[in-house]
């Protein structure tokens, strides 16, 4: 343990006993995408909660935090927050359990369609909510939404055709999304959560109504375009959600949900955005492996391209993105080559 590890460790000790848990039985979970860890801490007595280890400067839990007290003011369920330690970057939360959407769909196929009615009533309670709109957070504007899609250019294209980008390339792609959204029509704004969808939705069947469907995962909230949360749960990087279902899950969403009067803007955006976030995603996915190590997504590539490719191949106010692919990136449909290749290469320069 180096010297930074021990005094982590002597702080995190420092922490759990004063909140009242140093003696707590320790479960570590499986970690995510993320630097942050999770334990599962448990006093007996029924009482447990857990740890959120979210070491800086990599994490910041004020985010989360702040984005839990809002949600929780909305009557949504999050978690409660229990301690806080935003220097060291430790918290206590309410523990929801185990049954992630995800885990209650792969041993019972038969809940899909209820769970994702669910989420969609929850995601349009929390749109329809008149405070959703309060919280002060920075905008997901088209520079943050650039920034996200030149992942794609930065981290799978190298991937796929073996070099970089050059940096007429990388700016001829990044004019097309620019293109793509300056033609789009004015939208209604609100809280997006960013990473909506059946991994970070918890069932709460002891609570009633929308407050059985939980939320994790949304420290990296931001104001933006409503339709991004929603593409994020019907159209999944994870799984397939038939298209049918998602159709009729999208209308009731729009049949629910008044702050967005006009569908054909709201249907221009959905389009938009569920292809800058397959692109953005597949970018994450690619980038998790080059750089950190971690393997597990890579599977979820393929689905990933399909669903960008359906976007390009269907939706007119996409050309731009389209036409740079057929100049540029023509085989981006391609399966990846062996990670042994290209995972040896030096990384993209890029964040």
């Amino acid at each position: 343990m180096t010297v930074k590890q021990d005094e982590r460790h002597r702080n995190l000790e420092g922490f759990l006993t004063l909140a009242g848990w140093g003696r707590a039985k320790r479960d570590p979970l499986p970690g995510d995408a993320s630097f942050r860890r999770y334990v599962r801490l448990d006093r007996g007595r029924g009482e447990r909660c857990l740890l959120m280890d979210a070491p800086p400067p990599q994490e910041d839990v004020r985010p989360f935090v702040k984005v839990a007290r809002h949600l929780l003011d909305c009557g949504a369920s999050a978690p409660r927050i229990l301690a806080v330690d935003n220097d060291s970057g430790f918290l206590l939360l309410e523990d929801f359990g185990e049954d992630t959407f995800t885990r209650i769909l792969a041993r019972d196929p038969e809940q899909e369609t209820a769970l994702y009615e669910l989420a969609v009533d929850c995601l349009s309670s929390l749109h329809g909510n008149s405070r959703s709109g309060e919280l002060d957070l920075p905008q997901y504007d088209t520079p943050v939404l650039l920034r996200e899609a030149a992942l794609f250019c930065d981290w799978y294209f190298p991937a796929v055709t073996g070099r970089a980008p050059t940096a007429a390339q990388r700016e001829s792609y990044l004019q097309s999304w620019r293109d793509i959204f300056t033609a789009l029509p004015p939208t209604e704004q609100g809280l997006v959560l960013r990473d909506f969808h059946v991994d970070n939705l918890m069932l709460l069947p002891e609570r009633s109504g929308v407050a059985a469907c939980g939320l994790l995962d949304f420290q990296d909230a931001l104001q933006g375009p409503l339709a991004y949360d929603l593409v994020s749960l019907l159209e999944d990087a994870r799984r397939d959600i038939d298209t049918q279902m998602a159709a009729i899950l999208k209308r009731r969403y729009l049949n629910q949900t008044s702050v967005e009067p006009d569908s054909a803007a709201f249907d221009a955006w959905y389009a938009a955005l569920g292809a800058q976030r397959h692109a953005k995603v597949a970018g994450i996915f690619v980038r998790l492996l080059w750089r950190d190590g971690k393997d597990v997504y890579l599977k979820h590539v393929p689905r990933v391209i399909r669903l960008l490719a359906s976007k390009l191949e269907s939706e007119p106010a996409l050309a731009p993105m389209a036409e740079w692919i057929t100049c540029h990136f023509p085989d981006y449909k391609q399966p990846l080559p062996p990670p042994r290749v290209w995972a040896t290469r030096a990384l993209p320069i890029g964040p």
